[in-house]
């Protein structure tokens, strides 16, 4: 997820390429869509990496992912060679995963004292993630016909 920010914010088409590129999957408002994607990915990595907050960075993970899935990837059928949503699965398979087992020993989280883990953490990230992606989608989505 710190990759796809990167690659959003820094390399390629930067900022203005990536609205440009969501423009094109017919996004509306597509300088902002392009930031809130930075952003969304960078946060949900790094509370990841940290252990912080795990089951909401894994809605952002499953956020971003899905919306990537419904615009960009599901048309191609599976397979990542095809431009396909295999790996935007992947993505979100392991963020769902991670909030099911919980951000580990030396996380963020375990010393705060504020694990969620197993159903709880599932659902987080899997409500979270497919509510905000469908709700964004809802609002900005304009695909062409």
């Amino acid at each position: 997820m710190l990759a796809h920010a990167t690659n959003h914010l820094a390399l390629g088409g930067k900022v203005a390429g990536t609205a440009r590129w969501f423009a094109g999957l017919g996004l509306r408002h597509t300088r902002v869509q392009a930031w809130a994607s930075i952003v969304t990915e960078a946060v949900g990595g790094c509370g990841l990496l940290l252990g912080l907050l795990t089951p909401l960075a894994a809605a952002a993970c499953v956020g971003s992912m899905s919306v990537a899935f419904c615009i960009a990837h599901r048309r191609n059928g599976f397979f990542i060679f095809k431009d396909g949503y295999e790996y935007v699965l992947m993505i979100s398979t392991v963020a769902v995963s991670i909030a099911v087992a919980g951000p580990g020993r030396a996380s963020v989280d375990q010393a705060a004292g504020i694990v969620i883990s197993g159903a709880w953490g599932a659902a987080i990230a899997l409500i979270g993630g497919i509510g905000g992606a469908a709700a964004l989608l809802a609002a900005t989505w304009r695909p062409a016909q």
